[in-house]
């Protein structure tokens, strides 16, 4: 993602991919203060913690940290304040049917900048068992000590 033109990663949510199934991905702005942006302009953003839900006809998105900037004085705001997010009504329909019909959740996935503006991609996400989680991790595994065997063949 990073390497598309004009876009540049600020957050990336790791715990997101093993926890959940991501069915599908969607793009969402945020609508932020001065000193949040510059604060995020900086690489200062957290979203390990943070979850989507939809309210009255709009998505919010909880737990986001942003640390406070460092050269703003009283226009700072609460680094984990309820953002709102910013979204087509057919989309926020769209996901707020899944999540109440099929059992779904909305998780962010990463924080990034594209051409300047800051942007979420909010994954639709169904949660993993963890017999999923143990499989997904002895995967990992496999293709770890494969790639470790074929480097010490080209090596040797």
């Amino acid at each position: 993602m990073a390497k598309e033109k004009g876009t540049k990663l600020i957050a990336n949510n790791k715990k997101a991919y093993h926890d959940y199934f991501i069915e599908e991905k969607y793009e969402a702005g945020i609508a932020l203060a001065g000193t949040e942006v510059k604060s995020v302009r900086m690489g200062k953003c957290s979203i390990k913690e943070a979850f989507i839900r939809e309210e009255k006809g709009e998505m919010f998105i909880y737990g986001m940290h942003i640390s406070p900037y460092e050269k703003g004085n009283i226009f700072n705001r609460d680094p984990l304040r309820v953002r709102k997010l910013l979204l087509h009504k057919s989309e926020i329909r769209k996901m707020s049917g899944q999540v109440a019909q099929k059992g779904y959740t909305l998780v962010p996935l990463t924080v990034y900048f594209r051409n300047s503006v800051i942007k979420v991609e909010i994954g639709l996400a169904r949660g993993k068992k963890l017999y999923d989680k143990r499989h997904d991790i002895a995967k990992k595994d496999m293709r770890r000590e494969a790639e470790r065997e074929f480097k010490a063949r080209v090596q040797a």
